[in-house]
């Protein structure tokens, strides 16, 4: 929902708008992939509620032929769900998260024996109880997770959730040895690294992005902020991309905007585009994501998305 101001506790803030829509990354970033016309099959593993919400997710994955057998509905347990609120004036959000049956996902329930995908994307650390919790040797469970795709053949993509508040990251970081390409905000990234970054700083996020590799990202650290995204490679490499020049008045909503940048990427990767072509992809998804207040109303076919950026223009990388 959009409110004209932030209030006070026990004060009052008029809704200016709202509407429902699909959430958190793994089904944001598997129905940007369909709307983006991927041209490889998707599937889902999770777990939802056998509710209203629940059954939605699933009439809404088969409408766009992403594969959902192995999303399974838990009976007495609510479908996850988040009230993203949004000041206008401002564009500042605020999350209320209802965990309901995401906390139920196990490593057992995730099986890559038989799996023919290329990419096996996670999302989001922190909100996965039972990733989230101790696996072997006292990591993550969700690096046991990551480190079975991998020897599977999977390359491992990986999300957090940077409103998780009171969170360790520093538990996170035995998990990224695991990660092949880690998308974080400047915000993630600074609590990964352990440092303060400014956004608009070129050398603070080229320092997180190669912190993270430092850290373990074996493939891209991409470090996304609202200027655009730098990606760093496991031998160093820099990378940048400015982001697509949205009016203010154009923008109807930034929830989804970040996983839609990872959605685009990861269509370029998987398809084999150079890093800076995927990132490219990943920025002009993110621009027309903005135009819709759903996370993924306003993604279109990856060619449109490319042509809308190109048409607003780039800002220039720092």
């Amino acid at each position: 929902m959009v409110v004209d101001a932030w209030p006070q506790e026990e004060g009052l803030a008029n809704i200016l708008s709202q509407c429902d829509g699909n959430g958190g990354g793994a089904y944001n970033v598997l129905k940007d992939l369909a709307l983006l016309g991927a041209p490889f099959p998707l599937a889902g593993v999770g777990r939802v509620g056998d509710d209203e919400r629940g059954r939605m997710i699933l009439s809404d994955c088969g409408a766009l032929g992403i594969d959902s057998s192995r999303v399974v509905a838990e009976k007495g347990v609510s479908t996850s769900f988040t009230e993203v609120v949004t000041v206008r004036s401002t564009g500042k959000r605020s999350f209320f998260h209802h965990r309901g049956a995401n906390a139920l996902l196990g490593a057992s329930h995730l099986d890559f024996e038989r799996a023919s995908q290329r990419i096996f994307y996670l999302g989001y650390l922190f909100l996965l109880d039972g990733l989230d919790a101790p696996g072997p040797g006292g990591a993550p469970a969700a690096r046991d997770v990551l480190r079975r795709a991998r020897a599977a053949g999977l390359q491992t993509a990986l999300d957090c959730a940077s409103a998780a508040a009171g969170q360790p990251w520093e538990a996170a970081r035995p998990v990224l040895c695991e990660v092949d390409v880690l998308f974080a905000n400047e915000v993630e990234a600074g609590r990964l690294c352990g440092r303060e970054i400014d956004q608009v700083d070129r050398r603070a996020v080229e320092a997180a992005a190669r912190d993270l590799v430092g850290l373990g990202v074996r493939g891209w650290a991409i470090v996304h902020y609202p200027g655009g995204a730098c990606a760093c490679s496991g031998s160093g490499e820099i990378v940048w991309q400015g982001a697509v020049r949205v009016r203010p008045e154009q923008v109807a909503g930034a929830a989804g905007a970040g996983d839609a940048l990872a959605a685009g990427v990861l269509l370029g990767l998987h398809e084999g585009w150079p890093i800076g072509r995927s990132l490219e992809l990943g920025v002009c998804a993110a621009a027309v994501s903005l135009l819709h207040p759903t996370c993924s109303g306003g993604l279109r076919p990856h060619a449109a998305c490319l042509a809308f950026g190109r048409e607003q223009g780039f800002v220039p990388s720092p």
